[in-house]
């Protein structure tokens, strides 16, 4: 036989659940494996609670329920106008609605355990009653279609009925650690759990702090309709530029992205930044953590001046308008003339820049910013041989960093190990600098060029030792 529309409602309202009595008993542990005591440890759907002990060890208790003596056959309760139901012996649960006007709308006799959403099983708005019985414990709900409910308890009782689920949610709340939900299939049971302490991010006048949680852009959500890896024309209130960009193919618009930049030198271009995989970072990155650009400078002969920082604010503006970019995770890498911009940019650039890699760089441009008294991530690699942008100007732009980056300027009395003549090279962490700005020197025998390797090796070491000082942060 067909089965009426009715009965259908009836059987896509019906959840199984179960009640008995049962002792919920366990531990609450921190990370360490220390005892957390004094947590409150709460079943969210029986509104049943306890609290751990010195051990960090609960128990919460549930018995069965008698009315006058009697064991009662089941429960029945309603919540948010949800029934929920259960028998504890042979006798059947009986659920009757009836309109205003006393006709009867179902008549249904219910076994086991379930739950029965009493607005869908009724077709036009309005007032109605239910009945639901189970033996010789009944209860006459009255609701309306729009949700509001009330109850009264027949036969003279005012039985606390049970609310048990089989899926209830286990609540742990401690201070001082996150709250955590666990969803339990069995009540009569032990379990021992954990909890995580809540992460306090130290509060700056700028910046943050190493392994920050990530700071979401506006960006977050949108939808991307510009090229994911390939070049677009940026307009700009300088005119057009064009723009190379490569953003992970799993590109999820939820999840912040780092954002690297790729600064071309002197004769070079952005697509020729983007072939070269953006120094060498883009193949490091597979996990596909990160959102890779390269602006076209003004030029080969002078790429950067002055503008070009009006350009990067902008670009930076509507990247993170329309992309979802970690904020604090943002860097600027450069070779030659791209590396002398991005250097420029960490005089005065550190409240939107996390740090910058430059290869080959010098104190100099064709302009650059006054310096704030603000503290920068900062790498620079040289070749000891660099007749164009010479190791006195390489190791001079880097001494205006560590003036930046330590207490009084002490960490220019570091100093720092260099590599020897035709050995490998050689990359020093400076310890007297804010461990928040980090500070490495690499350097090497070598000339003008960015990709310097090792003795006897094919590769270089450069983008390896960079993508390792970017995830410092």
């Amino acid at each position: 036989m067909k089965k009426s529309a009715w009965e259908s409602l009836v059987f896509v309202c019906a959840l199984a659940v179960t009640a008995n009595a049962f002792t919920l008993t366990g531990k609450v542990n921190d990370e360490q494996g220390a005892a957390v005591s004094g947590a409150s440890v709460l079943l969210v759907q029986n509104g049943l609670s306890s609290k751990t002990d010195a051990k960090g060890e609960f128990e919460i208790h549930q018995n069965e329920m008698s009315v006058m003596g009697r064991v009662l056959p089941g429960y029945i309760s309603v919540n948010n106008g949800v029934l929920s139901f259960s028998q504890r012996s042979s006798e059947p649960v009986q659920v009757k609605i009836f309109d205003m006007m006393g006709n009867r709308l179902l008549s249904e006799t219910l076994y086991g355990s379930g739950s029965l959403d009493l607005q869908a099983c009724v077709k036009t708005q309005g007032a109605y009653y239910a009945n639901v019985k189970i033996g010789s414990v009944q209860r006459n709900i009255r609701f309306t279609s729009n949700g509001n409910y009330g109850a009264s308890y027949g036969n003279g009782t005012k039985a606390a009925l049970a609310r048990l689920t089989s899926s209830e949610t286990l609540k742990v709340i401690a201070d001082g650690y996150d709250t955590l939900s666990v969803i339990l299939n069995n009540l009569d049971t032990n379990v021992t759990l954990t909890v995580k302490k809540t992460k306090v991010e130290p509060q700056y006048a700028y910046g943050w702090g190493l392994k920050n949680d990530p700071v979401p852009t506006r960006g977050c959500g949108k939808t991307w309709d510009r090229v994911k890896s390939g070049s677009y024309d940026f307009q700009w209130s300088k005119g057009k530029r064009t723009i190379r960009i490569d953003i992970p193919d799993n590109y999820d618009n939820k999840k912040p992205y780092r954002l690297v930049f790729g600064m071309h030198c002197m004769g070079g271009w952005a697509g020729g930044v983007q072939q070269e995989g953006y120094y060498g970072l883009k193949p490091l990155d597979t996990e596909k953590t990160t959102i890779f650009v390269a602006p076209e400078g003004n030029g080969q002969q002078a790429p950067w001046g002055q503008d070009d920082y009006l350009l990067f604010d902008e670009l930076l503006a509507d990247l993170q308008s329309n992309l979802c970019i970690d904020s604090s995770r943002v860097f600027s890498t450069g070779f030659s003339y791209g590396s002398m911009f991005s250097n420029g940019l960490s005089w005065n650039h550190q409240d939107v820049l996390r740090a910058v890699a430059v290869y080959e760089t010098a104190e100099r441009n064709i302009w650059l910013p006054q310096r704030q008294n603000k503290g920068i991530g900062w790498m620079g690699v040289l070749g000891l041989d660099d007749g164009l942008c010479t190791p006195e100007m390489g190791r001079s732009a880097r001494d205006i960093i560590l003036t930046l980056n330590s207490e009084g300027g002490k960490a220019k009395n570091e100093q720092a190990e260099e590599a020897q003549r035709n050995a490998a090279h050689k990359c020093y962490d400076y310890t007297t600098v804010e461990e928040r700005f980090p500070v490495r020197w690499c350097t090497q025998s070598g000339g003008h060029i960015w990709d310097h390797k090792d003795p006897g090796q094919q590769q270089s070491w450069v983008p390896k030792t960079t993508w390792e000082f970017i995830n410092k942060f």
